[in-house]
C-alpha cells in the first residue's frame, strides 16, 4: 500500500481548482481541521490556487477573527458557499452581503444527511424539514443574496403530502480531523468532543472520485487501533497530515472527560449573574418535565442549561446536542457544543434522523423576530447571512418548541431580582414585527404538524395558535399595553391566563 503521510502543504496541493471542498466543525474549534485549513489559505495566498472554490459545511466554524471558514474568504477563492451558519466569519458574510460570492444555506441536518445520500449514490435527500421556511423554494430556496442562482432543492409529492428534495452533487476534496491514525491510515476519533458529521463526508468525498485528507494528532503502527476504535477505514482515506500539537479546540488542548473517554468531577458551573436572560431562561426552564429529550440552542437557551447543572438536575433529562452527544454538562459561549461527562457519542447525521422523526418532546432555541403569522427569524439579521445551524431540522420536528428571547433590543433598561420588573426605557430594536425578514421557522407548518409553540421573553410570555402569537402571561409589574403590545409591530391575541411566576424575578 502506498504511504499516505505527507505535509500540510503537500496534501492540500491535491485540491484542484473549481473543486467542492467540503469542511467539517462546530464552533470553537469542534473537530476543526485547523492545521489543513490554513495551509490551504497559505497555498491560495501564495501561488492563487485552489481558486473558484465550492465549499460545503454544516455547521458553524471559526472564531471570527479568520479561522474555519475565514481561512476561505478571500477574493477568487471560493465562488460560492453552501453554509449551514455563517456567524463565525464575519469576513464571508460581508462578501455574501456584497455579492461577490453565490450564498447559499442548507439546513445544518439536512446538510449532514445530504453527505450520506451523496455517498450512497441516492437522488438527493428526501424530507419534510424546511417546508415553509426560506429553504423551500417556494420562499426563498436558501439563496442568502442575489448572486446566489442554483436551485439546492425541490418540491415534490409522494402519496399527496409534500416532501423537499435536496439535490445531490459531485464533492472532490475534503478536509477533515482526526485523533489517531495507524500506519495502514484507519482514522479514530477517540480524542475528539464530537463525530459530528465526518464520516458522512469522507464517504460522500471519496464516492465521488474526490480526495479524503485528514490530520491527527498521532501515528500508531498498524494494529494498533481497535477495530471500534476506527471510525473512518483506510480504504477511503487519501492523505493523512500528523500535527503533534493539534488540540481538541481553541480553548482547549486535551480534555478526555470531553471525548468521552473519562468522567470527572465537575465544580458548580459558573454562574452569569442575573439578568433579564436569567429571567427568560427561568421562565422558559418551567416548561421542563421529567424524562423529556431535549435540545438546547445557542445563547440564552444555554443559560437554561446552566440552571439545570447548577441545580443538579441534569440527571432528570435527557440532554442531547445536534452534533452527536448526549447526556453531561453542556459547555456554553463559544464552546457550544463541547460536554463534559457525556453518555453517548453517536455521528451527527444519525442525530439528525432521530430529530427529523420527531425524538426530541422539546426544543428551547432563541430568536431575532418573531412576527404576526407565528414565524420565527433566526438566521438573517441586520442583513447579513447567520444562517441556521441545525435550528431548522430541531424546530421544525420537536414536539414542543420554547422559543426564548429579550423582548426588544438594543438599549433596554429595567429593574428587577425582587419579584417584579419595571420597564424603564425600552430596547431601540423592535423584535416583534408585521413581518420577519426571513423565515427560519413557519408557524403556519407547525400549526399543520401540531407542535406546541411558546415564545418567552423576560416581560411576556406567547403561545402559537391559529390566529397568531397569543399572549398569555405578563410579568409582574408590566403594564400590558403600554410595555408589551403598544411596543410590537402587530396586535396580538390576548388570551392571558396570569402573571408569570414572581420567582423568575428573583435572583
Amino acid at each position: 500500500m502506498r504511504d499516505k503521510f505527507m505535509s500540510a502543504s503537500e496534501a492540500v496541493a491535491l485540491v484542484p481548482d473549481e473543486a467542492t471542498i467540503a469542511i467539517t466543525g462546530g464552533g470553537g474549534g469542534l473537530c476543526e481541521a485547523m492545521l489543513l485549513q490554513e495551509a490551504i489559505e497559505t497555498r491560495f495566498l501564495d501561488t492563487g490556487h485552489p481558486r473558484n472554490m465550492t465549499l460545503v459545511h454544516a455547521l458553524g466554524i471559526g472564531n471570527r477573527k479568520g479561522t474555519g471558514v475565514g481561512r476561505f474568504a478571500h477574493e477568487g477563492m471560493v465562488r460560492k458557499v453552501i453554509g449551514g451558519h455563517w456567524v463565525w466569519s464575519p469576513k464571508m458574510q460581508e462578501m455574501a452581503a456584497k455579492n461577490e460570492i453565490e450564498a447559499h444555506v442548507l439546513p445544518g441536518g439536512v446538510a449532514m444527511q445530504l453527505m450520506r445520500e451523496i455517498a450512497a449514490g441516492r437522488p438527493g435527500l428526501i424530507t419534510h424539514v424546511g417546508l415553509g421556511t426560506f429553504i423551500d423554494p417556494r420562499v426563498d430556496g436558501g439563496r442568502m443574496n442575489e448572486a446566489a442562482k442554483d436551485p439546492l432543492c425541490e418540491v415534490m409529492q409522494i402519496n399527496g403530502r409534500e416532501y423537499l428534495r435536496y439535490l445531490p452533487f459531485p464533492i472532490h476534496a475534503c478536509l477533515l480531523k482526526g485523533s489517531i491514525s495507524d500506519d495502514e491510515g484507519n482514522i479514530s476519533l477517540d480524542e475528539e468532543p464530537a463525530n459530528v458529521d465526518t464520516y458522512a463526508i469522507a464517504a460522500a468525498v471519496h464516492n465521488s472520485g474526490g480526495k479524503v485528507i485528514f490530520q491527527v494528532r498521532k501515528r500508531v503502527p498498524a494494529g494498533a487501533l481497535a477495530a471500534r476504535q476506527v471510525r473512518v477505514p483506510a480504504a477511503i482515506v487519501d492523505a493523512i497530515v500528523v500535527d503533534g500539537n493539534q488540540t481538541q479546540g481553541y480553548e482547549i488542548a486535551y480534555d478526555p472527560s470531553i471525548s468521552g473517554q473519562s468522567r470527572t468531577e465537575l465544580p458548580p458551573p459558573a454562574d452569569p449573574g442575573f439578568s433579564p436572560r436569567r429571567i427568560v431562561a427561568n421562565r422558559a426552564r418551567q416548561e421542563l418535565v421529567d424524562g423529556a429529550i431535549i435540545n438546547f440552542g445557542y445563547g440564552i437557551p444555554d443559560e437554561i442549561a446552566t440552571i439545570v447543572a447548577a441545580r443538579g438536575d441534569t440527571g432528570r433529562y435527557y440532554q442531547t446536542i445536534e452534533h452527536g452527544t448526549y447526556g453531561g454538562r453542556l459547555l456554553t459561549g463559544t464552546l457550544f457544543g463541547y460536554a463534559q461527562n457525556a453518555t453517548c457519542m453517536i455521528d451527527g447525521p444519525s442525530q439528525f434522523d432521530f430529530y427529523s422523526g420527531g425524538g426530541l418532546d422539546i426544543a428551547f432555541l432563541g430568536f431575532g423576530q418573531v412576527d404576526a403569522a407565528g414565524n420565527v427569524n433566526a438566521s438573517k439579521l441586520g442583513g447579513l447571512p447567520v444562517g441556521p445551524g441545525g435550528f431548522i431540522d430541531i424546530a421544525q420536528n420537536a414536539r414542543k418548541v420554547v422559543f426564548v428571547g429579550t423582548f426588544d433590543a438594543k438599549g433596554a433598561q429595567m429593574e428587577t431580582g425582587h419579584g417584579t420588573l419595571t420597564i424603564q426605557r425600552h430596547g431601540e430594536i423592535q423584535k416583534f414585527v408585521p413581518h420577519v425578514d426571513q423565515i427560519t421557522f413557519s408557524g403556519a407548518q407547525a400549526l399543520k404538524q401540531g407542535q406546541e409553540v411558546l415564545y418567552v421573553t423576560e416581560r411576556a410570555v406567547f403561545r402559537l395558535s391559529e390566529k397568531g402569537p397569543s399572549l398569555v402571561e405578563i410579568a409582574p409589574g408590566v403594564d400590558p399595553d403600554r410595555d408589551v403590545i403598544d411596543r410590537m409591530g402587530f396586535v396580538p391575541d390576548v388570551q392571558l391566563t396570569g402573571a408569570m411566576d414572581s420567582g423568575c424575578f428573583c435572583q
